[in-house]
């Protein structure tokens, strides 16, 4: 089974990056460019032991909480292929 694991800043932490990013695609000629914000995407290969449906996503999540994402800052969504 595989997964996608989307991990992004909550909203109202202040992400510099992004604002580079966004300096940097204005200063290229993307004016229209007004935020960006950064975040990790991870795609992951899970074998059987990990259930189906429900169990697997259950244990995705807790892969997140305890390393993927910064509980304090981030928020994460998983979805099952």
């Amino acid at each position: 089974m595989r997964a996608k694991v989307y991990v992004t800043l909550k909203n109202g932490v202040h992400d510099p990056a992004g604002k580079a990013v966004v300096g940097g695609l204005n200063a290229l000629g993307f004016p229209e460019v007004r935020d960006v914000r950064i975040g990790k995407f991870f795609e992951i290969e899970l074998d059987e032991t990990a259930g189906t449906g429900p169990d697997a996503e259950a244990r995705l999540r807790l892969m997140c909480e305890k390393l993927l994402a910064n509980m304090v800052i981030e928020k994460f969504r998983v979805e099952l292929l």
